[in-house]
């Protein structure tokens, strides 16, 4: 089996083989519980650069110490970086939050993301990446994990496979990943597809020895012997 290609990348049916083959290996597709848009955005903020499991204690930790978010603004920075100290990077990550909260908090006049509901996708992507640091996937996740809405998130598991894939160039961002794949990909299966590749990224498709051998795509692979093989065309810099 081959990967059709568009113009420039995969064709849908492509895209939907590749979804079928890992739904059949991973079993059925199970949404994520959801989350409001302003704590989407921080804990995508949080899982920057650590595990899921650090990121979501951070969150947690930072959510029992600051159960309303107003309240993050008023604390002082390093009691804020404390809260988060074990997702890494903390005093980074606790002036971006606060900026993005303050920044919310101007537009809003309260720190709710609810009236987004209001705007088309266009839209909402248009001002989650206006806010200070905010990029392509974070706004991404907001539409699709807060909204329901259709979007594919582009993290460093699904940007290290699709690479090697040959969805996209070698070198590519994952910005430019997200603008050129979210078109491609049926709404229908973008938020199942960016899960599944997510756990195949995991378990399989690793940055370092990749599971090659177990891989439901491995026919369709180039990674280990085509273009942009090796270990840089499975790294990248995500950010939020």
């Amino acid at each position: 089996m081959t990967v059709p290609e568009g113009p420039a990348g995969p064709g849908a049916r492509g895209i939907v083989a590749v979804q079928r083959r890992l739904r059949a290996q991973q079993g059925p597709f199970t949404p994520k519980p959801g989350r409001a848009a302003v704590d989407e955005i921080i804990a995508t903020v949080l899982s920057q650069h650590t595990s899921d499991r650090n990121s979501e204690r951070a969150f947690a930790q930072l959510k029992d110490l600051f159960p309303a978010w107003e309240q993050v603004l008023q604390a002082p920075v390093r009691q804020v970086a404390d809260a988060i100290r074990c997702g890494g990077i903390a005093e980074v990550k606790a002036r971006r939050i606060r900026q993005i909260l303050a920044a919310i908090a101007e537009r809003e006049g309260r720190i709710d993301l609810s009236g987004l509901r209001r705007l088309d996708d266009d839209a909402v992507f248009g001002y989650l990446t206006s806010l200070p640091g905010v990029g392509p996937k974070t706004a991404a996740c907001v539409l699709v994990f807060s909204m329901g809405r259709a979007a594919f998130p582009v993290d460093t598991h699904v940007h290290r496979i699709v690479t090697r894939l040959g969805w996209i160039a070698p070198g590519t961002s994952a910005e430019e990943a997200y603008r050129i794949l979210n078109p491609r990909i049926p709404p229908s299966i973008r938020y199942d597809l960016h899960l599944a590749l997510i756990r195949h990224g995991r378990s399989v498709c690793r940055a370092q020895r990749p599971r090659c051998g177990e891989c439901v795509l491995r026919d369709l692979c180039g990674f280990g012997s085509g273009p942009g093989a090796g270990p840089a065309a499975g790294s990248s810099a995500i950010s939020a």
